[in-house]
C-alpha cells in the first residue's frame, strides 16, 4: 500500500524504551551512543490495534546505555507512545528513533528506523444510510453506506459496489444514487469486501405537477451564499413537500474573462460563486424543472497595506506575541522566542511607527513558545519548553509594571512536560501538559496559583485551547476538535469538573490551532480550526522540508534554508456544538496556516511563508474563501538581516487600534496598516 499523502509528523520524547525512566535532563553519555537497536526491528498491526516495541541505545563496547530517545511516525497514521505504536491508517510507514544529544553537541545523532506495516481490519458489517424522503418515479436520490469492523471502527472511503434487483423498477449507479424507472418494488444492495446490506425500496408515482425555484437576489458578489429553495406542488397546487431535487448550474463568464466551467459551488440548494459572470440556477424533480439566473460582480475587497513599523529580531526565532494596552495607558507587546536560550521580550508599541524594547525575561527554558495576556492585562502568561530539570511549567508575570514585567510565580504540578499553550482568562489559566492534557489553574492570586482541575481526551494529543462562553475547544491533531463545558452548564460542566460535550474530526489529521468565533453579521458560532503540516510531501512544490532551521553559516555553508509547510483552515458552524458542520475552508495552496485571530468579521491569518493574510469573513461561509475574492491584503515580511534572510515565516498576527500586529519567526515584530478603501470620484 502506497504512504498517504500530506501527514504531519508527531514528535514525542520518552525514554530509551526498556523500562528506564525519562532522565531529569539529557545525559552526556547520550554522546557515547554508537548504535540504536528495535526489538522487533520491523511491526505489522491491523488499524485499530497496538503492539509494544523497545528501542535500546548501545556504546561502541555494546553496553546498553539509559538516555533519551525521540520518537517520530506520520500523525495521521500512527500513534506512537510509552512504548506501543497504535494504528491508525492502513499503508507501510516507518518509526524513526533518534538519540537526543546534549545542548552544543554537534555529532551525528545515532538512528535507527523501525518499519511499520498497518492493515485493515476484515470488515464486519454493512449500514445503509438511506436518503430523505420517498424514491418517486423518474426521480433521483442518493444512498450511502457505512463499512464497519469487528471492533466499531470505521472503514475510511470504503469500495462500495452497489448493485439494484430489477433494472426495470430502479437503477444504482456505482456512487449510491437510485433512480426509479417505474412504480414497484426493488431491494438496493451495497458490498464491501464480500459483505453486504440490502434495502427495499417501494418506487411510486410523481404527483407534483409543477416546479418553483424561490430564494436568491438578481446580482451578489463573489462569496456571497445564495439560498435557493424548490417548491413542488401538484395539479391542485397543493405543495408537495418530500419532492426529491437534484441541483445544477451552467455559468457564463465576461468576456473578459478566461474562467472554468465550475466556477461556483452548490449544494442543496446554497450557491456560492468564486468568478464574476451569469449563473442558472436549475432544480430538476423527474421530469419536472425550475430555473433562476442572476449575475454575480466581482467582491471588491482588496484594500492597500501600509508597512509601519518593525521590532527586528535577527539572533532569535520569534515565536508567539500578544499586544496589549497596560495598565499604565500605553501599548505593549510580549513575544516569545526558539533558540534564545529562555529568553521573552517586551516591547512599546504606542507609537507603531517606533517599536522598541523596554525589557526582556529570561527563564530555565529551550523555547518560550507562547506568551498571552489576561483580558484585563493584570498579569501575562509564558509557556516553557526543555527546562534543564524537565519541570517546564507555566510562568506567570505581573504587569503591574507592563513595560517592566517580573515573575510573579511559576507552577508546574503537573506541567512537568513540555508547555506548549496556555490560555489566560481574568480568573483561570488552561496551560497544556505535553501536550496530553490541559490543567486549569486559578489565577485570582498571580503569586499562589491554585490547582483546580484538568481534562485529558482519551488517545489524543492535545496542542491549543481556546475558551468562549464557558467552553473550551481544543485543537487535538488527529481526534479535530474537542469540545468540552468548563463552566456553560448547559452540559453540566463547571470550572471545577469539566464535563466533555463532543469532538468533531477534521480532514487533514492535523488539528493545530482553534478560534470560536461569534460573526457579528450573523451571530454564528464559526470555529475557525487550522492545520500544521511541517512538509510539502506529494506537492510538486515539496521544498527542503524540515522543521528547525539555522542561520546560513558561511564557515560551513550550512544553515540558510527556509522551512516548507502546507495546510489550510477550515471553518466549521458550531452554533449548536452538538450538530458541528464544515461549512468552509481558507486555503492557500503550497503553504502552511498558524495561528488564527478574527475579529469585526475579518480574518487575520499567520499562513507561515504565505505571510500575513487579511480576510473577508462576512456572511454566511460556503467554498475555499481564498479562491472567491475574499482576501483583503497579504504581506509577506521580507528581511535581508533576518534570522534566515528573506524568507518570510508569519507565526501570529493580531489587531490592536487600528493597525495589524505580527511576529515573524526569522524577522520579529511588525506592524502594518490597512489604508482606507478609495472611492472613484463621479
Amino acid at each position: 500500500m502506497k504512504t498517504p499523502l500530506h501527514i504531519g509528523i508527531v514528535v514525542v520524547t520518552v525514554a530509551t524504551l526498556s523500562a528506564h525512566p525519562l532522565c531529569a535532563q539529557v545525559p552526556e553519555a547520550a554522546a557515547t551512543v554508537t548504535r540504536l537497536v528495535a526489538t522487533p526491528s520491523t511491526i505489522a498491526l491491523a488499524a485499530g490495534d497496538s503492539t509494544s516495541f523497545v528501542v535500546t541505545a548501545f556504546d561502541a563496547n555494546g553496553r546498553v546505555v539509559d538516555v533519551p530517545v525521540r520518537m517520530s511516525a506520520p500523525r495521521r497514521a500512527l500513534r506512537v507512545r510509552n512504548g506501543r505504536v497504535h494504528g491508525l491508517e492502513a499503508g507501510s510507514y516507518e518509526i524513526i528513533a533518534m538519540i537526543v544529544l546534549p545542548a552544543g553537541s554537534f555529532d551525528d545523532a545515532a538512528t535507527v528506523r523501525i518499519p511499520v506495516t498497518v492493515d485493515w481490519p476484515s470488515i464486519d458489517r454493512v449500514e445503509l444510510l438511506p436518503g430523505p424522503g420517498r424514491i418517486y418515479r423518474g426521480t433521483t436520490m442518493l444512498q450511502g453506506a457505512r463499512a464497519l469492523h469487528a471492533n466499531g471502527s470505521e472503514r475510511p472511503h470504503p469500495q462500495v459496489v452497489w448493485s439494484s434487483s430489477d433494472h426495470s423498477v430502479a437503477v444504482v449507479d456505482r456512487f449510491g444514487y437510485v433512480t426509479g424507472t417505474t412504480v414497484g418494488r426493488v431491494t438496493i444492495s451495497a458490498t464491501v469486501d464480500g459483505v453486504s446490506a440490502r434495502r427495499t425500496l417501494d418506487v411510486v408515482p410523481l404527483p407534483a405537477a409543477e416546479l418553483e425555484i424561490v430564494g436568491g437576489l438578481a446580482e451578489v458578489r463573489t462569496g456571497d451564499v445564495q439560498r435557493f429553495r424548490a417548491i413542488a406542488r401538484d395539479e391542485a397546487g397543493r405543495v408537495f413537500e418530500d419532492a426529491p431535487v437534484t441541483w445544477s448550474h451552467t455559468y457564463v463568464p465576461p468576456a473578459d474573462i478566461i474562467a472554468p466551467k465550475a466556477a461556483a459551488q452548490l449544494h442543496e440548494g446554497r450557491f456560492v460563486a468564486d468568478v464574476p459572470g451569469a449563473y442558472t440556477v436549475v432544480a430538476s424533480a423527474g421530469p419536472l424543472h425550475a430555473r433562476t439566473s442572476f449575475r454575480v460582480v466581482p467582491r471588491d475587497a482588496v484594500q492597500q497595506l501600509e508597512v509601519i513599523g518593525q521590532g527586528r529580531q535577527q539572533r532569535v526565532r520569534t515565536t508567539d506575541f500578544w499586544v496589549f494596552e497596560g495598565v499604565d495607558g500605553r501599548d505593549y507587546a510580549l513575544t516569545g522566542a526558539k533558540q534564545a536560550d529562555g529568553h521573552a521580550y517586551v516591547w512599546d508599541v504606542t507609537d507603531p511607527g517606533n517599536i522598541f524594547k523596554t525589557d526582556s525575561l529570561r527563564v530555565d527554558a529551550r523555547s518560550v513558545n507562547d506568551v498571552k495576556v489576561s483580558p484585563d492585562a493584570r498579569y501575562a502568561t509564558m509557556t516553557r519548553e526543555g527546562a534543564s530539570n524537565r519541570r517546564n511549567g507555566v510562568v506567570i508575570l505581573d504587569l503591574a509594571d507592563p513595560a517592566h514585567p517580573k515573575v510573579a510565580s511559576m507552577y508546574d504540578e503537573g506541567l512537568t512536560g513540555g508547555v506548549h499553550n496556555a490560555f489566560p482568562t481574568n480568573d483561570h489559566v488552561f496551560a497544556l501538559s505535553a501536550g496530553d492534557k490541559y490543567v486549569i489553574l486559578d489565577v485570582r492570586d498571580i503569586y499562589a496559583p491554585k490547582y483546580v482541575s484538568e481534562y485529558n481526551h482519551p488517545d489524543s494529543r492535545v496542542h491549543d485551547v481556546w475558551v468562549h462562553d464557558g467552553v473550551a475547544y481544543s485543537a487535538e491533531w488527529g481526534t479535530g476538535v474537542v469540545v468540552v463545558d468548563v463552566g456553560n452548564g448547559r452540559w453540566g460542566g463547571t470550572i471545577d469538573n469539566p464535563v466533555f460535550v463532543t469532538s468533531y474530526p477534521l480532514p487533514t489529521g492535523a488539528t493545530h490551532a482553534v478560534f470560536p468565533y461569534v460573526q457579528e453579521s450573523s451571530g454564528r458560532l464559526y470555529l475557525f480550526v487550522g492545520d500544521e503540516i511541517m512538509n510539502r510531501r506529494g506537492l510538486a512544490m515539496e521544498g527542503p522540508g524540515g522543521l528547525y532551521r539555522q542561520p546560513y553559516d558561511p564557515t560551513t555553508g550550512e544553515g540558510g534554508v527556509p522551512v516548507s509547510t502546507q495546510g489550510y483552515v477550515q471553518v466549521v458552524d458550531f452554533t449548536d456544538p452538538e450538530k458541528p458542520a464544515m461549512v468552509a475552508r481558507y486555503e492557500v495552496s503550497e503553504y502552511g496556516t498558524h495561528n488564527i485571530w478574527v475579529e469585526n468579521d475579518v480574518l487575520y491569518q499567520a499562513y507561515y511563508e504565505g505571510g500575513l493574510r487579511v480576510v473577508d469573513v462576512s456572511g454566511e461561509l460556503m467554498g475555499n474563501l481564498y479562491t472567491q475574492g475574499r482576501e483583503i491584503a497579504v504581506y509577506k515580511p521580507y528581511d535581508p538581516i533576518g534570522f534566515v534572510p528573506n524568507s518570510p515565516m508569519v507565526w501570529s498576527a493580531m489587531p490592536h487600534k487600528g493597525h495589524v500586529f505580527f511576529s515573524d519567526t526569522n524577522s520579529g515584530l511588525w506592524s502594518v496598516k490597512l489604508k482606507p478603501k478609495q472611492r472613484p470620484v463621479m
